[in-house]
């Protein structure tokens, strides 16, 4: 079945997870130019589309072919990672108990047993593993854990896998692993791909306890990755404001690597900010929550602020937004507190030179992939992207958001879990926007989506703009650094031009959705 995931996705429905690993690896074998995301999961595979290049039925039309094509032999072609692994985790007794094994017979089934990367999710580089010779089925942990230890190998429902990095989880903790799951600077970040064949290699315990290369429960923390180099420095930040970051246009088709599209929340103020000094419209530039930015300018600098809307001033003295301002070497540029809107996207001519993941210099604040989020002191680098001259004068005016934000809003795949009631609802109400809002995602208060299907949804792909119901029956927008897999039904997703718009939101703004136009097909 190929269900609807907004205006440039389907998701494809298959009976279990042996359908899906066969489905994806038809799909990705026959791949037409077009498709940006492939993503398996437990029951479906996503097929994300550019439409400019492959349209939506075209897209569906490929996949009903490859759908009702013979399955053919995979032969050799998956790839295989042997990992290490210590047997040492805290819930290793209590996991053999629970299948009534003892923890010798658990450890020699799970490291004897061929296991397949069936799907990513919750984390990069975090891979859901199975196996035909795993037949058991473990419960998670009642009260998840707030921290997980980088490299902890754990057990829930039929699937095994490795904790990348320190995260909150329920898993049953068995063992750990050295293994470098999630590298940032590899070509290859991440370790596991659907696909590939895993083994586990048990490894010794030395005399301090630890791993042959290490312990995986303390590992050194993360150095921070700012957009500081020492060459051609822009500007030094003396107040970052709440929270300011370095955003791109994103790093789009690595969702099945469990790594998000990420990227500005108002991307078209991004865009424009970048236009208005002649920059490439992909150029990067910071992101100002709330404002209270002050950057001190190393040399001469044509600077633009656009999205929302607060005072600007160099050395105090009051400058137009919108516009691209001259700010002289050693002068300071302020942008103080909004008084509408939420982003405010600051560019620089030249764009920001920040280090680079998979082609882009966001900042994902959920992974932790890309630049930290600016401190006061850290030495912004100024690029190399200029496009052509600095605009004569402003590019478009600018003006307040609306009492009441219009969003458009496409189907979502699992629609038909909600009653008929609610599914008008949605669109009927007035919601507002909590206080419970962020780059991960916007929770809304409003009435109650009631369900005509019970339960959550076996883990599937999840996308920017994505309306996830919770049980609590109160709609959740995902962001550009929401989850890659969830398991809240996604009642409708918000058009690409709406997802702009509640970049802008504050709590307490009152939004009505609207069906969006469907697209030309």
């Amino acid at each position: 079945m190929i269900l609807p995931f907004g205006e440039r996705a389907v998701l494809v429905e298959v009976p279990d997870l042996r359908e899906v690993l066969a489905l994806h690896r038809r799909l990705e074998a026959s791949r037409p130019e077009g498709v940006l995301d492939l993503v398996p999961a437990a029951r479906t595979v996503l097929v994300r589309v550019d439409p400019a290049v492959l349209s939506l039925s075209a897209a569906r039309s490929w996949i009903e072919r490859e759908d009702a094509a013979p399955l053919s032999p995979s032969g050799d072609r998956a790839r295989t990672v042997e990992i290490p692994i210590v047997y040492d985790g805290a819930d290793l007794d209590a996991a053999a108990s629970a299948l009534g094994l003892s923890v010798a017979a658990l450890v020699d089934r799970h490291a004897q047993a061929d296991w397949t990367v069936a799907f990513t999710g919750f984390a990069p580089g975090f891979g859901y593993l199975v196996s035909d010779e795993w037949p058991y089925d473990v419960p998670r942990l009642a009260s998840p854990r707030t921290r997980v230890p980088t490299g902890a190998v754990g057990l829930a429902g039929e699937f095994t896998g490795a904790y990348p990095r320190e995260t909150p989880g329920g898993w049953q903790l068995i063992g750990s692993t050295t293994a470098a799951l999630f590298d940032p600077a590899a070509s290859r970040p991440a370790l596991l791909q659907p696909g590939d064949r895993v083994r586990f290699a048990p490894a010794r315990l030395s005399a301090s306890g630890s791993s042959p290369s290490g312990t995986a429960e303390d590992p050194a923390p993360p150095a921070r990755n700012p957009a500081v180099r020492p060459e051609r420095p822009a500007a030094e930040i003396v107040e970052p404001g709440p929270l300011t970051t370095v955003q791109d246009q994103g790093r789009p088709g690595h969702l099945a690597a469990g790594i998000a599209v990420s990227g500005a929340a108002d991307r078209g103020a991004l865009r424009t900010a970048n236009r208005l000094v002649g920059n490439d419209e992909d150029a990067a530039g910071l992101e100002i929550t709330l404002g209270g930015l002050r950057l001190t300018a190393r040399h001469d600098l044509w600077v633009a602020v656009t999205g929302a809307w607060g005072p600007l001033s160099v050395d105090g003295c009051a400058v137009p937004g919108r516009a691209a301002v001259r700010v002289p070497a050693g002068a300071e540029f302020a942008v103080s507190a909004f008084t509408a809107g939420v982003r405010g996207y600051l560019a620089i001519r030249g764009g920001i030179d920040a280090p680079a993941l998979l082609g882009s210099a966001a900042t994902d604040v959920l992974s932790g992939l890309g630049p930290s989020r600016l401190i006061a002191g850290d030495v912004v680098r100024i690029g190399d992207r200029v496009a052509g001259p600095v605009p004569p004068e402003d590019l478009h005016p600018w003006t307040a958001p609306a009492d009441v934000i219009e969003v458009p809003v496409a189907p979502g795949p699992r629609a038909d879990w909600f009653t008929e009631q609610a599914r008008a609802v949605l669109f009927d109400a007035v919601w507002t926007v909590s206080s419970d809002a962020d780059r991960v995602g916007i929770r809304l208060d409003g009435p109650e989506l009631a369900r005509r299907v019970g339960g959550e949804v076996p883990s599937e792909a999840m996308l920017p703009g994505a309306l996830q119901v919770p049980p609590l029956g109160r709609p959740v927008v995902l962001g550009p650094d929401g989850p890659v897999t969830g398991g809240y039904p996604v009642i409708g997703v918000v058009a690409d031009a709406g997802r702009d718009l509640l970049a802008q939101a504050r709590p307490g703004t009152r939004i009505r959705m609207r069906h969006a136009r469907p697209q030309p097909r």
